[in-house]
């Protein structure tokens, strides 16, 4: 079967595996491009390196993919499932090496009913060898975003990384290979939540029973020849012909087959096709709107972004204490997060009362994407009244204009 709708099918499939399968091998200054690393706490994002803190941008993120799952699902329908959804292109793949191996529908049916002949126990060993190999990578690739996938193959994993990647390899093989359209019908729950995103004017799928009808061949019948192709390549086997069923995921394989068979019998294309609607409608123009303005926010966010972090906490053994000179001490911990891939060093100051000032060094270097801890001691004369006072830290990366973090404290005399 080839058609448009085909096409773009297998455009996703080639642009989702080539960003699956070749970004965990993407580098940047000397490391990973793409890393989850979930035991340091730090992920990586080319450029950018994120910390548990950051955690409003995974809400933001998750919040963006939500909102264009509306978007598209109130346009046309199932998109996300029909094209880019991991079990369609994992199917798709699938599919293609079973045909590749073992032929066409119909080679494929007489080899099945074949006894176990030696043709039919080489192909189906390389059919299921190449699936195990593919689901065996996949695996791996997946878990790979999680630990640097050099170290994953030249070193011996560890019991979790191989748990995870024989896990996510079995269930690649299992949903892809054996499953397929049952994990659409049965286990995901988006096709049955699908139908309160549609309303009137979203674009479905639709056989035009007026043109098709009566079904068969000869004079005074329609233009479907009831062949059952439409049913035939339909991932989850419905007939469209029937009307739109929760389990048709929009992927338009349907339309594609039917438009080859009209060109055979010499009719116009078009008797199952998406139904006409309006795409610009006030539900899609509110998708729009928030989509557009959370995500402009957040690039804002990240292009204004200061790369470093300071969390103050106060040393609890000791919370004011009175030194040499009359002078009263306070001792804290700031952990200074450089967030950066360079090395920086930086200058604390405090502020805030009369006299405050860092006693020693003002000065901490933190090595590149790293934190350190970095205990400092505030002292001031000893003429301040008994009290908890607000004074600010702040902390500026040395050379480097316009990185500064300000942070609140409270500074104790007894």
């Amino acid at each position: 079967m080839h058609g448009w709708f085909a096409a773009w099918r297998w455009t996703l499939v080639w642009a989702t595996q080539l960003i699956f399968y070749g970004g965990a091998w993407l580098t940047w200054n000397g490391r990973q491009a793409v890393l989850f690393d979930i035991a340091h706490r730090k992920f990586y994002l080319f450029g950018l390196v994120f910390w548990p803190q950051d955690i409003i941008y995974l809400a933001i993120l998750l919040i963006i993919c939500a909102l264009s799952l509306f978007l598209f699902t109130a346009v046309a329908g199932r998109l996300w499932c029909g094209y880019a959804c991991p079990q369609t292109v994992y199917t798709e793949i699938f599919l293609w090496i079973e045909r590749k191996v073992e032929g066409d529908r119909n080679a494929r049916m007489r080899l099945d009913k074949q006894g176990f002949t030696r043709e039919k126990v080489l192909r189906k060993a390389a059919k299921h060898g190449l699936w195990i190999g593919l689901s065996f990578w996949t695996g791996l690739t997946f878990v790979g975003y999680f630990t640097p996938i050099r170290e994953l193959l030249s070193a011996t994993p560890g019991p979790w990384e191989a748990f995870w990647v024989l896990f996510y390899g079995f269930a690649t093989y299992g949903n892809a290979g054996w499953m397929r359209e049952q994990v659409c019908k049965y286990m995901c729950p988006y096709a049955r939540f699908q139908s309160a995103m549609f309303d009137k004017d979203t674009l479905i799928i639709t056989y035009d029973e007026k043109r098709g009808e009566p079904r068969g061949k000869g004079a005074g019948k329609g233009d479907c020849v009831d062949c059952g192709i439409c049913v035939q390549v339909c991932p989850t086997g419905i007939d469209i012909r029937n009307g739109l069923q929760y389990e048709c995921i929009g992927c338009a394989a349907c339309i594609d087959g039917c438009d080859q068979v009209m060109d055979k019998v010499g009719r116009p294309r078009g008797l199952i096709r998406y139904s006409k609607g309006r795409v610009v409608r006030p539900r899609v123009l509110v998708y729009t709107a928030i989509l557009a303005a959370i995500s402009l926010a957040a690039g804002a966010s990240l292009w204004l972004r200061t790369p470093l972090k300071v969390d103050v906490m106060r040393d609890r053994a000791a919370i004011a204490r009175e030194v040499e000179g009359g002078l009263v001490e306070n001792v804290y911990r700031l952990q200074i997060m450089n967030t950066t891939e360079q090395a920086r060093a930086f200058e604390i100051a405090v502020s805030g009362l009369p006299g405050i000032h860092v006693w020693g060094s003002s000065t901490a270097g933190v090595a590149a994407a790293t934190g350190r801890l970095v205990p400092v001691r505030v002292r001031i004369d000893a003429g301040q009244a008994p009290g908890s006072y607000p004074v600010e830290f702040t902390v500026t990366a040395l050379g480097v204009e316009g990185v500064s973090v300000t942070e609140r404290a409270t500074f104790v005399v007894r």
